[in-house]
């Protein structure tokens, strides 16, 4: 397991690190490193490689544009598992593409793992993206969880079409429905971020610090940021997120 950080356009200190950035296309190298499977995309895992034939059941993947998979992948990925951030498990076994299948529900952190991984398992370049986001759609319980309205957030991007999008496979329709926003869609060509308005016209979500890209889950630097921007998020063991709780019956 490694915390190695990525081509990024992030304004942070240790991305300073590396001059290349997410507009660059990639070469071979990169190609080869950013679909190979890790310790956390383990996409040659039997329970990715299930879920991805199962997304992609139909297609002609030999035939099938790249952008095609990764859109059927997007969607089987969010409203596949369900989104969930109570009882969340953050250790480095919880936030493994695989135990995330497993266990059916996560969070952003866990949801774009996943997404990530079923990319990469189709020869799409892919990497993790951290941002600190501001939630105006938060209950008042999570608010007081969380310390306020501002939550540290992952999603993914991945090479299409020369380019590198911005990838958020995280709410799904049913939660959308209940807090009265619009499913987050996406055509494989445009960032898909969430909306800053829900359905009534309300401000929903804005993005505030971008932390940049990473080729694997950084671990260290991921549960540094829980525990000092969450800290009452998080269990008494500090790997997991605090239970007895449920977003759908929150929304109520």
């Amino acid at each position: 397991m490694t915390d190695t950080l990525a081509p990024t356009t992030s304004t942070q200190p240790a991305a300073d690190a590396d001059a290349r950035t997410t507009s660059a296309p990639p070469t071979a190298e990169d190609r080869a490193r950013l679909t190979a499977a890790t310790d956390f995309l383990d996409h040659g895992h039997e329970r990715v490689t299930a879920f991805v034939d199962k997304a992609l059941n139909g297609i002609d993947r030999d035939a099938a544009d790249p952008v095609d998979l990764a859109v059927a992948l997007y969607y089987a990925v969010r409203d596949g598992i369900h989104y969930e951030v109570y009882g969340a498990d953050l250790s480095p076994q919880g936030l493994k593409a695989s135990a995330v299948i497993s266990g059916g529900k996560g969070f952003c952190l866990h949801k774009s793992v996943l997404y990530a991984a079923c990319c990469r398992a189709v020869g799409i370049p892919a990497r993790l993206h951290y941002s600190d986001v501001r939630n105006h759609l938060a209950s008042d319980r999570l608010r007081s969880y969380i310390g306020g309205d501002v939550f540290f957030h992952g999603l993914a991007t991945v090479y299409l079409e020369g380019r590198w999008v911005k990838v958020t496979p995280v709410f799904n329709k049913l939660l959308c429905r209940l807090y009265g926003m619009t499913p987050l869609e996406f055509d494989g060509r445009s960032d898909s971020l969430y909306h800053p308005f829900d359905a009534q016209g309300r401000q929903s979500m804005e993005f505030l610090t971008d932390h940049g890209d990473f080729d694997d889950v950084p671990y260290a630097f991921v549960m540094e940021n829980m525990r000092r921007k969450h800290p009452k998020f998080l269990d008494e063991d500090g790997t997991g997120t605090v239970g007895g709780g449920s977003l759908a019956d929150e929304a109520a």
